[in-house]
This record gives structure tokens, sequence and C-alpha cells, in this order.
């Protein structure tokens, strides 16, 4: 009888550990993706924080395309009184973008993950 190791379960690991992050990550962009309609209701301001190229070719009507390299230099365009909803292609950037604005002195922001969940 083969006796049970926890180092056999090592290999296992990293996908398990990419997997659940994969998941998890999901269900947060999932659960925002449910609450932009009444965002857009209460008048959150919409940005899109990829690259112009990647914005024309693409995104939510009426949202602001502010790169993210820019965002910090751009910021004063945003009303800090209103929800900030920031998208992109993946929500890696907007990501980073909401902690860059929340380090502005931002309180309400929202990383919508990839542009498509604002529609």
């Amino acid at each position: 009888m083969e006796t049970f190791s926890f180092s056999s379960l090592l290999p296992y690991l990293p996908p398990a550990a990419v997997l659940a992050f994969l998941v998890v990550r999901s269900l947060r962009y999932k659960s925002v993706k449910v609450n932009i309609p009444q965002l857009a209701k209460d008048g959150a301001i919409f940005v899109d924080v990829r690259t112009p190229a990647e914005f024309a070719a693409g995104a939510r009507p009426g949202s602001l395309n502010i790169p993210l390299d820019a965002l910090a230099r751009r910021a004063g365009e945003l009303d800090k009184e209103k929800t900030i909803v920031l998208s992109c292609a993946s929500g890696a950037r907007s990501g980073s973008g909401v902690g860059r604005l929340k380090r502005l002195g931002f309180k309400n922001v929202v990383n919508a993950g990839p542009w498509q969940n604002t529609l």
C-alpha cells in the first residue's frame, strides 16, 4: 500500500493557483457587470484606459479614453464626487488605474475588467 505524500501534489499547485485566480476574477467581473446599468443611471463616468488604437477598435459608447500612462496626469478631468468605472482589455490595466486614482483621492472607483463588461 502506497502512503500519501503532500509533496506529490506540488506539481499541481501552480496550475491550481492560476485556475483559482481566473475563477475568482471572472466572478468578480461578473458581479460588476450586473451593476453597470445602475452605475450608468447614477451618472458614473466610464473611462477606458487602453491605448487610443485599442479604444478606436471598439469601446463603450460615451466612455472617455484616458490611457493608463496618462491617467494620473489627466485625473483632474474627472469628478471625484462621481463613481469612476475603469475598463481595459483584460482588467489588469484598469486594476492598476483603480489604485492610481485612489492614491489621488478618488473614493468611488470600480474595475469593470474588460471593456465589454461595460456594455
